[in-house]
């Protein structure tokens, strides 16, 4: 089977994300700073997922890049990372309305962690489906990046219930860190022309 279709939906469920999370502002009702600075904390909230919104539309496109085929485990593999992903702008407006409360908090992170496990899985039904000489497992390599990132979001669930604005930083921080291009798949694709 061809991935373009895999690659066009997937897109089209992360476009609309990005516009349900942007369509949950509502404008101010007065008319000075004051009244866009108690948006702040849903700004903040939109801002960050938009980030990771946009990071993971980033890597999956990178890894279909050195997709050859998909498969049924794939097709399903990918509709797991969508689901996770599905639930960013609950997650979203529910931490902005919460003006970060450790419930909502929490729950944030556990939707990233589960994204990210997922994005995992994905990755590996890929490599598994490709064999041993995969161009993704050869480019991912032990993705360090990857497994920091599903140890820093197990780590902030259970802060959040201590000081929920920690978690914010650490999911915060992870996506620092994939802000900072991954070029292991580019850097492969350059390697084999």
């Amino acid at each position: 089977m061809g991935k373009g279709r895999l690659e066009a939906f997937s897109d089209g469920v992360i476009a609309i994300l990005i516009t349900i999370m942007v369509l949950e502002f509502k404008t101010p009702e007065g008319h000075d700073w004051a009244d866009i600075t108690a948006l702040s904390t849903k700004l903040c909230a939109y801002v960050l997922s938009f980030v990771f919104l946009g990071i993971y539309w980033n890597n999956h496109h990178h890894m279909f890049c050195v997709t050859k085929h998909v498969t049924g485990g794939i097709l399903w593999a990918n509709l797991h990372l969508l689901f996770w992903l599905s639930l960013v702008p609950f997650a979203t407006a529910w931490i902005g309305e919460s003006s970060v409360a450790p419930v909502p908090t929490a729950i944030y992170g556990a939707i990233m962690l589960m994204a990210g496990v997922a994005f995992t899985i994905l990755a590996r039904t890929i490599m598994s489906a490709q064999g041993p000489h995969s161009a993704l497992r050869a480019a991912f390599g032990d993705d360090k990046k990857g497994w920091a990132s599903v140890a820093l979001y197990s780590l902030a669930i259970p802060i959040a219930f201590v000081n929920p604005w920690i978690s914010a930083a650490i999911y915060a921080g992870v996506a620092t860190m994939w802000l900072i291009p991954d070029r292991r798949i580019e850097k492969h694709l350059n390697q084999l022309t």
